[in-house]
């Protein structure tokens, strides 16, 4: 009986993820199967594509090392802090999960705008306006620019860094930073020889998931960005686009590519969280 309903629970639970996983991606490498291998090259390779996958890479790249720095900070801060308004801001970490894409994309852009609270602090008549200036930065726009990519992913991809990082300095004794302090080390030498080598799988692994999300990010994105092509366009708004000049085979093949990029971070993940494993494990 046992045999049984474990098998039904296996069965059940591949089932699950066939419908919502398998199936799905089966049918867009079906769909990109039936259509010539040399059209759907030309759609993959098209130039504004292209810029697309370096602007959404780079992008990626930079929110996630962005909030691995500042989710570090904040993680330390929420574990091993007590204040006031501890719990307010433990919750809000969480504010992105909840918030829909596109009320996330529209604050953004209401706050950071030219007409916004926050935009108007870039002017160049603003003392922050006239340091970048000085350092050759004539015009900064964080909204319906590159840099409003960027913030849409910083923004989306937060709690991933957070939450990935609390639980491992939970883990962490305070004694241990006392006995490096007392035994003569600097607080930089005891974050560097004795702190980072307990977060660094955490932190390399919520590099990695912040990076899996801010590559598929498309809703605040869409909003914020401005969506010019070889200047603001990310991929995920590119394929909406193709989509809407019933461009299937571009969109399809540029699909394909986006999945590519994710089953690569997944196995990177997977090979991070292994070697976490390993890791505590030799302790």
């Amino acid at each position: 009986m046992n045999a049984v309903s474990s098998a039904l629970t296996r069965g059940l639970a591949l089932l699950y993820i066939a419908l919502l996983v398998l199936i799905p991606v089966g049918g867009l490498l079906l769909k990109v199967a039936d259509r010539p291998p040399a059209l759907l090259w030309a759609a993959i390779t098209n130039p504004v594509a292209v810029a697309t996958y370096q602007l959404t890479l780079v992008a990626a790249i930079a929110a996630s090392g962005i909030n691995c720095l500042f989710g570090l900070v904040l993680a330390w801060i929420l574990e091993r802090y007590a204040f006031a308004a501890r719990r307010l801001a433990n919750a809000l970490v969480d504010l992105p999960f909840v918030m829909p894409a596109a009320v996330a994309g529209i604050t953004l852009a209401v706050l950071y705008g030219p007409e916004g609270p926050l935009g108007p602090f870039l002017a160049p008549g603003t003392l922050l306006g006239g340091f970048l200036k000085a350092l050759g930065l004539s015009e900064v726009r964080l909204a319906y620019s590159q840099a409003g990519v960027v913030l849409a992913m910083i923004f989306v991809t937060l709690p991933f860094a957070v939450r990935t990082l609390q639980p491992v300095i939970a883990q962490i004794e305070p004694e241990t930073e006392e006995a490096a302090l007392s035994l003569g080390a600097s607080p930089l030498q005891t974050f560097w020889r004795v702190l980072l080598p307990e977060i660094l799988p955490a932190l390399l692994t919520s590099f990695a998931l912040c990076f899996a999300r801010g590559v598929g990010e498309y809703g605040a994105a869409v909003l914020i960005s401005g969506n010019i092509p070889y200047e603001s366009l990310i991929t995920s708004v590119y394929i909406y686009q193709r989509l809407e000049e019933y461009d299937y085979t571009g969109a399809t093949a540029v699909s394909l590519v986006l999945l590519v990029f994710s089953l690569a971070v997944l196995v990177g993940i997977n090979l991070l969280e292994s070697w976490s494993r390993r890791a505590d494990a030799n302790r």
